[in-house]
């Protein structure tokens, strides 16, 4: 990522994308793309029926029942909002801070995005009381809000929210007449699945909930963009699917054919999938502690991380010594970290949060190592932090925030 303020370019260009997974492509999911490449034929707006049907399997499993008529598939989550948001109308609310990607699929359609404010103890979900004031606020000053976009596994906060905080904003937004997208997309990736408990929206209200899930979170690589969507099973969920088909069909959005085959096959959940995708967590849950903790003695703020390959630091308590090394907001933060630590840490500001802020999310992927081999030594090691190149890595890491944490001490006033 690069500044772009004054470089006449669009700052989405720029923008962050999900974290990286640092690994190699299984084998297994090649061979199925391979098979599918010399297929001459387009998927149809939505994904053909092999692909719904994995994908109805895939939420069956997880408790949420779908059938092929209820679902839907795009080359990324990206278009999938787009289309939601154009079908359902009206002006938007985000939690803040939120996902990068999803505020700018609002405003590319003129419409207003409002932001609320998260509870101190996760993100992901708007604060239910604020959730109220900003939507009769928003009412008195001519707006029409009707999509509220929130995430039970969040990107960027790594929290899950506990399921009473989802069912108070759930009550809330129905009452105010809201339909929800709920972002899912690393519901897969919990660092302690026995101890973490995960209740969507849509288990709560399923008759105004569409789940949306992004496949590169657990089970493709970002160079296969594939997305899925799953509407409510009712009369309206019906005709808002068509809807969101008929946007779909109007950007020319369907899952290219070898691809849609790779994510039926991911869908399925075969064992060498499901291994990986254990392995992997296990992997970036242990690299996102320690991460944590060289944050946290340099004397940052970090909630814990439960989900995902990335956490969210506030280094606020620094403040005064990031403002002697030049960076005195998101921005700044931003550029100083990118340059001293040499791996991506987009600020807060990209994720809808006040750019005063000193945050940055930070990912677990560029610990892993730069070469395939590293990062598949680190996927199979006993303990990955004991491994060279990661130890290297993470040291380099906490010694740049030693050097904080020594400069912001000399700051302090003496007692």
């Amino acid at each position: 990522m690069r500044r772009t303020d004054h470089e006449g370019r669009g700052r989405v260009r720029y923008g962050p994308p999900l974290p990286e997974p640092g690994l190699p492509v299984l084998p297994e999911l090649s061979a199925a793309l391979s098979a599918a490449a010399g297929r001459s034929h387009a998927q149809p707006p939505g994904g053909d029926p092999v692909l719904l049907d994995a994908a109805s399997g895939y939420w069956s499993r997880r408790g949420l029942p779908a059938e092929r008529g209820h679902v839907a598939a795009a080359p990324g989550a990206a278009p999938l909002l787009l289309a939601l948001a154009a079908a359902i109308g009206g002006d938007v609310l985000l939690p803040r801070p939120c996902a990068a990607w999803w505020q700018p699929q609002v405003r590319l359609l003129g419409r207003s995005a409002y932001h609320v404010p998260t509870p101190a103890e996760c993100g992901g979900v708007p604060d239910p009381y604020a959730l109220l004031e900003t939507v009769r606020r928003v009412r008195a000053e001519g707006g029409v809000p009707r999509l509220l976009v929130m995430s039970v596994a969040d990107d960027p906060t790594a929290t899950v929210p506990p399921p009473e905080l989802v069912h108070e904003a759930v009550e809330a937004a129905a009452g105010e007449g809201l339909h929800i997208v709920s972002d899912e997309t690393w519901r897969d990736t919990l660092h302690r699945p026995r101890e973490t408990v995960l209740i969507g929206p849509a288990e709560m209200a399923p008759e105004r909930v569409t789940v949306v899930c992004d496949l590169s979170g657990a089970f493709l690589p970002p160079a296969l963009p594939a997305a899925l969507a799953r509407f409510p099973a009712n009369g309206p969920g019906t005709a808002l699917r068509a809807r969101v088909l008929d946007v779909l069909s109007a950007l020319g959005a369907a899952p290219a054919a070898p691809v849609a085959a790779a994510a039926a096959y991911a869908l399925g959940e075969p064992d060498e999938i499901t291994a990986r995708l254990t392995a992997a967590t296990r992997l970036h849950a242990r690299v996102a502690a320690a991460v944590r903790d060289a944050v946290v003695a340099a004397g940052g703020f970090v909630r814990p991380p439960m989900a995902g390959r990335h956490l969210y630091a506030d280094l606020g308590p620094l403040r005064a010594a990031l403002a002697a090394r030049g960076a005195g907001d998101a921005q700044e933060l931003e550029d100083f970290l990118q340059e001293h630590l040499g791996m991506p840490a987009p600020g807060g500001h990209r994720f809808g949060d006040d750019i005063a802020a000193l945050r940055v999310r930070l990912s677990t992927g560029p610990f892993l190592g730069s070469e395939p081999q590293q990062r598949l030594a680190a996927l199979a090691a006993p303990d990955p932090l004991e491994l060279p190149h990661v130890e290297r890595a993470l040291t380099l890491f906490g010694s740049a925030f030693d050097d904080l944490r020594a400069e912001a001490q000399r700051w302090e006033p003496p007692r």
